[in-house]
């Protein structure tokens, strides 16, 4: 198997494991009754993160993926880093709050340059 497409077959797995094992329900619920289960723990708090989560999901499908330790050692933090920036791009981002702070007057506060009147004029 060619090592990119191993590469992007191995993101897509270890985002759609987490993205499963994270934010979904499951079949029967299965999903989410193994997170309470889990309580309030570090366990809980692992399946509550997606960062988290990718970590460990990453490294069994770098293991399957690579073919030497090294290879391993690389794929591991690459593949659940290629899975954050999917789980970021795929996500819709809530907009930027914008607010303005009340102005007390809305008086022109600095003075104006220049002649006043055609009588200032010298």
């Amino acid at each position: 198997m060619d090592r990119y497409y191993a590469f992007l077959i191995g993101t897509l797995t270890v985002w759609r494991l987490t993205h499963a094992v994270t934010e979904e329900d499951g079949p029967a619920d299965i999903l989410v009754r193994l997170r309470g289960a889990l309580g309030q723990g570090g366990w809980s708090a692992l399946l509550d993160c997606f960062y988290c989560a990718s970590v460990w999901i990453a490294l069994p499908c770098a293991a399957v993926i690579g073919s030497t330790y090294t290879e391993m050692a690389l794929l591991w933090p690459a593949l659940s880093g290629a899975a954050c920036l999917v789980q970021r791009v795929s996500r819709p981002q809530p907009p930027a709050m914008y607010w303005e702070d009340k102005e007390e007057s809305d008086v022109l506060r600095r003075r104006p340059q220049g002649p006043r009147s055609l009588d200032d004029i010298p």
